[in-house]
């Protein structure tokens, strides 16, 4: 079993800033891509960022010079730094993580996906 949990999201007003986190666990042998999804209310979710293992990223044009995503591999975990952030940056936030992992005694590359958490902007 493989579990993604994120944490940092809340109610700021525009122009504030967040941290989203976003923790990977469970029997994993290596992560490859890990990333942060968002879903507005009435809207499909949508790319936010990427990162790779390699660390070589991608983030959605509507984001591009206000967040940034980073990881830190030996902790399993991917972070978004949200600055200058907008009413239309409301939405639940989803961590992604494609990993490979032990389960039944096999490797078996998996598409894991957190609960999400919930940022508000207010203008």
């Amino acid at each position: 079993q493989v579990q993604v949990v994120e944490s940092g999201g809340g109610l700021v007003q525009a122009g504030e800033s967040l941290r989203l986190s976003c923790v990977a666990s469970g029997n994993i042998r290596s992560i490859n891509v890990m990333g942060w999804y968002r879903q507005a209310p009435g809207k499909q979710r949508e790319l936010v960022a990427t990162i790779a293992r390699g660390d070589t990223t991608n983030h959605a044009d509507s984001v591009k010079g206000r967040f940034a995503i980073s990881r830190d591999n030996a902790k399993n975990t991917v972070y978004l730094q949200m600055n200058s952030l907008k009413p239309e940056d409301t939405a639940t936030y989803y961590c992604n993580t494609r990993v490979m992992a032990i389960v039944d005694r096999t490797y078996r590359n998996l598409d894991v996906w957190g609960q999400g958490t919930l940022v508000t902007v207010s203008s």
